[in-house]
């Protein structure tokens, strides 16, 4: 049987009367919604709720999946601790993801559980369904760091297993909106806050899951939100079927934006193939970007592609630019992958004999050896864009105000510790971000005194 229907509910502690003490009443729109969903839910007398919620466990590489046969959890953290919620796990629908997963090379499972107290991004939506229905077992899975592909894939494998248990399985994806709304609200005001949420509530009035992949990750960032990924997942679930969309409600009083809607799937439609039209699409912007590089990009690219490829290391080639042999300079080399940082590697003063062969080293060890991410494959090469900034002589200055953002990048050092952060990046926008990152990227706290340097870069990307 397929799936029945999706969901997308907001968390909001406060949702419930006793965390709320009355300022629930300020969200009345919310929580009409709510219970008209779940009213709706038990009318289809689910086997199996599927939770997603991105307040359980979480990794930058894994979707975890909750382990065991049952849980509990309260609301004490939200001084409501005699709010007490118990479930029982469907552990033979999560086997069977837990299988399809491993054969379509998903990282997710079971392991590595750091906290089996049901989360308020699992509870919540909890106490709404359990007012009007209860006679389910539940799966609670978390998004991860991973890209929007593998959100997307992973929502696929949860949709296959759902169509082969032959279950009645309702999915709801948990997720608030923005928390940057309002300048009284907790986490202040961003302009992309009601960008973010007039994309999403958009999205799920029209059933344009296509649009879910060109939000970018900037956009999420800036609008502090936490229902991007459990949206992917969900829509991952509803592939290749026509649906039926309903945007409940929306309203964001307290500065945190809450969204409702119902998805009904239908019959089956080829057309909403959206994870291979995606993937057309940042292949053919990546093709288009190798079609523009000048030599310094196009160096990298073929760097690592020969690395990956065959194993051995470029040679320097013949046919380059006289300032890329004849200079020496540091170099920094930054890969993007769906619009993501891949990886970036480089290096203040030159430690080769040539630009070149500078370019060529930091390649290679920013695809490869930059442990912040696994080693780059071959499969993704044909999707990385490349970025090569050539770094001036650092200066050393006095004082931030001789710093600009747009110019310069900045060296912060303190003893043997020392942290860099190129100019011009995006998303960071002022000076004071610049120093923070840069100390935090050399493990620098806020109480140790730095020196300063800044440097200018030339760009190519």
């Amino acid at each position: 049987m397929p799936l029945q229907a999706a969901y997308i509910f907001p968390h909001p502690p406060l949702a419930v009367p006793a965390v709320g003490g009355g300022q629930e009443l300020k969200i009345k729109k919310t929580l009409a919604s709510l219970d008209n969903a779940a009213q709706a839910i038990a009318s289809l007398s689910p086997e199996t709720i599927i939770f997603i919620t991105p307040h359980s466990t979480v990794y930058a590489d894994y979707f975890h999946i909750s382990p065991g046969a049952k849980a509990k959890g309260d609301l004490s953290k939200f001084r409501a601790e005699d709010t007490i919620f118990s479930t029982g796990y469907d552990t033979e629908l999560i086997a069977e993801i837990c299988e399809l997963v491993s054969k379509n090379d998903i990282p997710a499972g079971c392991e590595g559980e750091n906290d089996a107290a049901l989360d308020h991004g699992f509870t919540v939506p909890m106490w709404f369904v359990n007012r009007r229905y209860t006679d389910y077992k539940s799966i609670r899975i978390s998004p991860s760091g991973l890209n929007k592909s593998q959100h997307y894939r992973f929502g696929q494998c949860i949709k296959e297993a759902v169509d082969k248990s032959k279950k009645r399985v309702v999915i709801i994806a948990s997720g608030d909106l923005s928390h940057k709304l309002s300048v009284e609200g907790p986490y202040g005001y961003a302009t992309e806050g009601t960008k973010f949420d007039a994309a999403i509530t958009e999205i799920f009035s029209q059933g344009d899951f296509l649009s879910l992949f060109n939000i970018s990750e900037l956009l999420r960032e800036k609008a502090a939100e936490c229902g991007y990924n459990p949206f992917l997942i969900l829509a991952g679930c509803l592939d290749r079927q026509k649906v039926n969309c309903d945007l409940m409600s929306y309203e964001g009083p307290f500065g945190v934006g809450y969204a409702v809607a119902g998805i009904i799937p239908g019959e089956a439609d080829e057309s909403r193939n959206f994870l291979v039209q995606y993937e057309e699409i940042i292949l053919k912007e990546a093709r288009d970007c190798q079609s523009t590089e000048d030599a310094y990009r196009s160096l990298a690219r073929r760097s690592l592609e020969q690395v990956i490829n065959t194993g051995t290391v470029l040679s320097l080639p013949t046919d380059l630019p006289d300032e890329l042999i004849n200079t020496k300079a540091g170099a920094f080399v930054t890969l993007y992958k769906q619009g993501r940082l891949r990886g970036c590697i480089g290096t203040i003063f030159p430690n080769t004999e040539c630009v070149a062969e500078e370019i060529i080293k930091n390649a290679v060890s920013a695809g490869l050896n930059d442990t912040r991410f696994e080693p780059v494959t071959k499969s993704e090469l044909e999707y990385l864009n490349y970025k090569v900034d050539i770094l001036g002589t650092p200066e050393r200055i006095s004082n931030p105000l001789e710093l600009d953002v747009k110019r310069y990048g900045v060296i912060v050092t303190s003893g043997y510790k020392r942290g860099l952060l190129l100019p011009n990046l995006e998303g960071i926008d002022t000076v004071a971000e610049q120093i923070e990152i840069a100390r935090r990227k050399g493990g620098i706290r806020d109480d140790e005194e730095v020196i300063l340097e800044r440097f200018e870069v030339t760009r190519h990307e």
